[in-house]
């Protein structure tokens, strides 16, 4: 089913999550980051009515998270920039391109920032459509 064909109005409470997408790419301010490159992680959320895939079990009633899955690790592969922000706006892009204005959100973290004392990780949400 085309994503750009299901009534999305009222926002279903379904949600198809994809949580922890490791992913390698050469995204950062330091030029260092752009050029050895570092591992980021992803969760992203697409609402969707689950309901007919559901009762039919058909692939073609649901979004393929793997086709997401599959051109987000692509795109990690090529891309190169300064910021998050950037990057998750090609994201988004990205997953409107495969899916269609449905609504979604992101959360894209940086694992190991390279800020002196700090072992956290650092991220950027993003949503679109209402999500």
């Amino acid at each position: 089913m085309s994503a750009g064909s299901h009534p999305t109005a009222g926002l279903p409470g379904d949600r198809i999550v994809v949580r922890g997408l490791r992913l390698w790419a050469h995204v950062g301010v330091l030029e260092q980051e752009r050029q050895q490159g570092q591992w980021f992680e992803l969760d992203l959320e697409l609402a969707w009515d689950l309901s007919a895939a559901a009762a039919v079990d058909d692939l073609s009633a649901t979004l393929d998270y793997s086709r997401a899955i599959t051109a987000l690790q692509q795109q990690a592969s090529r891309i190169r920039c300064l910021t998050l922000e950037h990057w998750s706006e090609r994201m988004l892009q990205l997953l409107e391109e495969l899916y269609g204005p449905v609504p979604m959100a992101l959360e894209l973290r940086k694992c190991h920032a390279p800020v002196p004392g700090f072992t956290g990780s650092v991220a950027v949400r993003r949503r679109r459509h209402g999500l």
